[in-house]
């Protein structure tokens, strides 16, 4: 076996590991979640990670984004993502998209995937995805942060989690996000996103709730 994967065993069993490198994920947003995302990913052994962002790191992003760096401001996330994942490990095929998610590119970008993980700041384009995902037959793992919480879940195409959780005018409010709250959020997604690939159990369309602030924990079914 790669000694690279030496630590995921007995945790994971070596055919399971053989698996996950069989597999392709999308991880849409590379900041302070999907930064998180793609670092645990490509640690684990995903065979192919399709990373998307269409921003440039800002001042305001080093509080909390693992890729963030004062000398990669103004450089383009996705590409510090695919250069991260490649140092962090070239078995993974990577394919980094420089833009952000539109309806014109949704579905090519859902192409050959397995998963797609969430790293989304807005509602609009959570919706945008989670509907495309659902079209596609793609489960979506989906996470979001806001200040000392976070909340994970796995939607399957027709429980229409995003949509009881968003409904319409729905809004984001008090958009503060802390180093850890993201790290913990991308720990859980990247969980449920393992334990489905390789075929164990997972329960979709229950959302886990994380309150850091408190360290409060609830498992709430939605659908």
């Amino acid at each position: 076996m790669n000694p690279r994967y030496e630590r995921n065993i007995p945790a994971l069993t070596e055919a399971e590991c053989g698996i996950l490198r069989g597999k392709r994920v999308l991880v849409v947003g590379c900041g302070g979640l999907g930064g998180h995302l793609i670092d645990m990913l490509a640690r684990i052994g995903i065979g192919a990670l399709r990373v998307v962002d269409g921003d440039v790191f800002e001042p305001s992003n080093l509080n909390r984004q693992l890729l963030s760096e004062v000398p990669l401001l103004r450089v383009r996330k996705a590409k510090a993502a695919a250069a991260r994942i490649s140092r962090i490990n070239p078995e993974v095929a990577v394919e980094a998209e420089d833009s952000f998610l539109t309806n014109e590119n949704v579905h090519r970008l859902l192409l050959a995937c397995d998963a797609v993980l969430d790293g989304l700041d807005n509602i609009e384009s959570r919706k945008m995805l989670a509907a495309a995902c659902a079209q596609a037959e793609i489960p979506y793992i989906y996470g979001a942060v806001n200040g000392w919480v976070a909340q994970a879940a796995i939607s399957m195409p027709g429980d229409h989690l995003i949509e009881t959780l968003y409904p319409e005018g729905a809004t984001l409010k008090n958009k503060s996000v802390l180093s850890f709250t993201p790290a913990l959020c991308a720990a859980m997604q990247v969980s449920l996103c393992v334990k489905l690939l390789i075929g164990r159990p997972v329960e979709a369309g229950t959302i886990y709730y994380f309150d850091l602030l408190n360290q409060e924990f609830e498992s709430i079914p939605m659908t």
